[in-house]
Parts: structure tokens; sequence; C-alpha cells
């Protein structure tokens, strides 16, 4: 009888164990797939997040704009791709490339320049010798193709209001901007933002190749 006994007590202690076992793999299993669920929600949470945040970067922040024609040769090419920065996030100033959007239907759409001079100063230009004046001061301008020859109509020495900008083509003799009667002075509530970027390059002029070592910050 004793016998008996003790081999029901270790029969009842050997299902207690296996049930102890079966439980905590059972908890084990369960707490496994708890994590799996976790860091599939983690994942999610920050796909969307990412997604959302591209989407309103590019709504209100930046925007990818294709160049087109060669004015501001050799800064930009036609075919380029550039990063243009929102103008709610701008401080406008002289020597940035902006963009000017529904100025004149005479013209272009979209018109890629240079900001020379801003609100308050006076712009003048030696046609003769091809140099821009700035409140008397001759300007060094290492972004131009060559000196400025081209006369287009704007009566020089020109004082700016506080709420325009003075814009040119780097491509100077090849460039329809502020010295053309039907642009000149741009209300600075026509600028659509400043090029931040080069992202993809067009074709080089005369090449047909794409210069990839210009990449980079547009200045």
């Amino acid at each position: 009888m004793a016998e008996e006994r003790n081999e029901l007590e270790l029969e009842t202690e050997a299902e207690r164990a296996a049930e102890a076992a079966g439980g905590k793999s059972s908890k084990g299993k369960k707490k496994e797939s708890d994590t799996l669920e976790e860091i599939l929600y983690c994942w999610a949470q920050a796909v969307v997040t990412a997604v959302v945040g591209v989407v309103l970067l590019f709504t209100f922040g930046v925007r990818l704009l294709r160049v087109d024609g060669p004015s501001m040769q050799d800064t930009l090419y036609t075919g380029d791709q550039m990063l243009v920065l929102n103008a709610m996030f701008c401080d406008f100033k002289a020597g940035d490339v902006v963009v000017i959007n529904d100025y004149n239907a005479e013209l272009s759409d979209t018109l890629v320049k240079r900001i020379v001079a801003v609100g308050g100063q006076t712009v003048d230009i030696d046609f003769a010798a091809g140099v821009v004046y700035v409140d008397g001061r001759e300007l060094d301008e290492p972004y131009t193709k060559e000196p400025t020859y081209s006369f287009e109509g704007l009566q020089f020495p020109i004082t700016l209001a506080e709420d325009e900008v003075f814009v040119m083509g780097d491509n100077r003799n090849h460039s329809t901007d502020s010295r053309d009667t039907r642009l000149g002075p741009v209300n600075v509530g026509y600028l659509q933002g400043k090029a931040l970027l080069l992202l993809k390059p067009g074709d080089t002029p005369g090449t047909e190749r794409k210069d990839w070592g210009r990449v980079g910050v547009i200045r």
C-alpha cells in the first residue's frame, strides 16, 4: 500500500511539474507574441510619422524645381533639379538665388534669378564697362558668366522701394531680369523661395554630359 501511495504521489508531482512547465511555456509564447506586436506597432508608427513629416515638409517647407533656360549659366543649367526653401522661412539678401512666380504674363511663369540689391539700395550699371554698382560701390560678382553689357530698357540709376529687390541672371547678356521694363524691380511678395541645393545636374551645355561634381549648395 505504501508503495502504491508513493507511486501515486510521484505521478501527481510529475503531472503538476508538467502542467507548471506547460504554463510557463504558454506564458513565454504569449510574452514573445506581445513583444512582436509592440515592435511592429513601433515600426508602423515610425513609418506613418516619417511619411506625414515628408508630406508636410514638401507642402510647406521645400519643393523641387527644374531649371529651364540659359539665364543662370554657369551657376545653373537647363535640366538642373534643385531644392527650394519656401519664402516664409527665408530672409532674402543680396547674392541669393531666388524663384519668382506669376509676376508678369508676358514672361515665364517661373523665373530663377539672383538678388543683386535689396530695398532702399540704389543700383547703377555702366554698360560700356559691364560693371554693376550698388550704392556707388562696384559689385564683386564671381558668379557671372560675362560682364553686364546688355541694356534692356530700364533707366539707371534706380533706387529700390523698401519692399523691392533687384534681380539679374548670372548669364548677364542672355537674361530677362530687372533691367527689362516688363520685370523691373520685384516686390518681395512675388519671391516664392530661395534655391538651396542642386540635387541632380542637367546636361552641361555643349557636352551633353552631367557633371555630378556640381551637386551641392547653390552659391
